[in-house]
């Protein structure tokens, strides 16, 4: 019977060095070969999904972490930041000082001083990825599309990203922004790097639900891939949760499966554990 499966992208499909692995690729052209069908779930915005990641071959998305959701170029949901949100938020983190980026479908915004504001953070966060010339890369390479100088008092938001200073500024947004959904990523806790704000209530568990409805398919035919600790939703609620050998240990522990390292044919390993190539 064919299989629903999802699959994050930074570290279950791609490496550290940004790039999907042969054997990763072969395996998602395989498994839609035996009429499976595969899709993105990401914390990425369309924006970020680039063309060469396209080329693989999928049958749709599910970005923002859950905001947004494609199948075969078809929108089925979006729930987005509304612009009061957005103008209250960038006020916030402008007045704390804290730079930042709008991930948006038709992009992302960065702050006045993100580029230079959050050299350090990304430094850091290649740095914890073993990602090539990570001491030394630049906001530019790391975020090679970004767009500068461009209005952020926005309406087409599905989430932010800021950097922390420390982790009471995480604490505090929090407190500011009952109405969105908190979080933090780069690392656990005190060692988090930055913030994130997006649509209250938005997973990848619940993203899933709906591109189910929409499809008329079964929960039992699913199967989700992740790496980190956002990804846990979404491995609890498919039928089998596939933890990547590099993921934390948090998702190694509640998966059905762990596989090998993203960078160690992991993908396509489990793909053949499961029947699926």
């Amino acid at each position: 019977m064919s299989k629903i499966i999802f699959l994050d992208v930074d570290g279950t499909l791609v490496d550290y060095g940004n790039k999907a692995p042969e054997s990763a690729v072969t395996a998602v052209r395989k498994a839609r070969e035996n009429g499976h069908r595969v899709y993105f779930c990401t914390g990425r915005s369309k924006a970020e999904v680039y063309p060469e990641l396209w080329d693989i071959g999928f049958d749709g998305m599910i970005g923002g972490n859950g905001s947004y959701v494609e199948d075969q170029d078809k929108v089925v949901m979006h729930q987005l930041i509304t612009a009061d949100q957005c103008r209250r938020i960038v006020d916030w983190l402008h007045d704390r000082k804290l730079e930042f980026y709008l991930e948006s479908n038709s992009g992302l915004y960065g702050s006045e001083h993100f580029e230079e504001g959050a050299k350090e953070a990304i430094q850091e966060y290649s740095c914890r990825k073993d990602m090539p010339n990570a001491d030394t890369v630049s906001i530019r390479e790391a975020f090679p599309d970004m767009i500068f100088g461009a209005e952020l008092y926005r309406d087409d938001v599905n989430k932010i990203s800021y950097v922390l200073h420390n982790y009471q500024d995480f604490l505090d947004t929090k407190a500011q922004f009952p109405d969105m959904e908190n979080g933090t990523w780069g690392g656990a806790g005190e060692t988090a790097l930055f913030g994130d704000l997006g649509v209250k209530g938005i997973t990848k568990a619940n993203a899933i639900e709906h591109l189910l409805t929409y499809l008329g398919a079964s929960r039992e035919d699913t199967i989700a891939f992740g790496d980190a600790k956002i990804d846990i939703p979404m491995l609890s609620y498919c039928a089998v949760g596939v933890a990547m050998g590099n993921g934390r240990p948090e998702i190694k522990e509640m998966a059905d499966m762990v596989t090998d390292d993203v960078d160690q044919d992991g993908l396509y390993n489990a793909f053949v554990k499961l029947g699926l190539i």
